[in-house]
């Protein structure tokens, strides 16, 4: 069985179920292989690495760079967490629109999230380690977001009152961000 790539509620963004070999050892799976995903439609050049531990009910999010925007690989290898992409692009269709994923380390799944979307997730689990691959180097100072409860995305957080950094809870919503300050949409 092949890598599977399919499309969410957002077409651009993309749920990899990759192949996993099992046997009594444990099993094993390529977690990127760069002709496969252009295969598959994901053909960002990818350039920085992350990791990020949490512990059961942190929301990180939602972020987004502008002048240096960051297509996201996300997976899971320990725990359980609710990803979710929104489509901040001016112009966009499907602007103000969100999709959502579990990603865990038991279904191994990954979720593509192309530039010009703002992402973030909750941890479901008692702790959780996400891995991202990013398609741009991180700059501190083109760090932006929107917040979390914005109630005109109403994103189903399944939790009410998670644990956010100070940062995360000052954002703004959508509809309060200057046009300036969001993506543009490029068919």
């Amino acid at each position: 069985m092949p890598c599977e790539f399919v499309k969410t509620a957002l077409p651009e963004v993309m749920l990899i179920k990759p192949q996993i070999f099992r046997d009594d050892r444990g099993f094993f799976l390529e977690t990127f292989h760069k002709n496969k995903y252009a295969e598959g439609g994901i053909t960002g050049n990818f350039v920085q690495d992350n990791h990020s531990h949490s512990k059961k009910n942190t929301l990180r999010g939602l972020h987004y760079q502008l002048l240096h925007p960051q297509g996201k690989l996300v997976y899971v290898i320990s725990g359980e967490i609710f990803d979710v992409a929104v489509d901040i692009r001016r112009g966009s269709p499907s602007f103000g629109k969100w999709t959502g994923v579990h990603l865990s380390a038991e279904n191994k799944h990954q979720l593509y999230i192309p530039e010009g979307f703002a992402h973030g997730f909750l941890v479901m689990s008692e702790t959780a380690d996400v891995l991202y691959k990013c398609t741009e180097i991180y700059m501190p100072a083109d760090d932006y977001g929107i917040l979390w409860s914005d109630p005109t995305i109403n994103i189903t957080w399944q939790s009410s009152s998670p644990i956010l950094s100070k940062k995360d809870q000052k954002y703004q919503t959508l509809n309060n961000i200057p046009e300036t300050l969001l993506p543009l949409y490029r068919k």
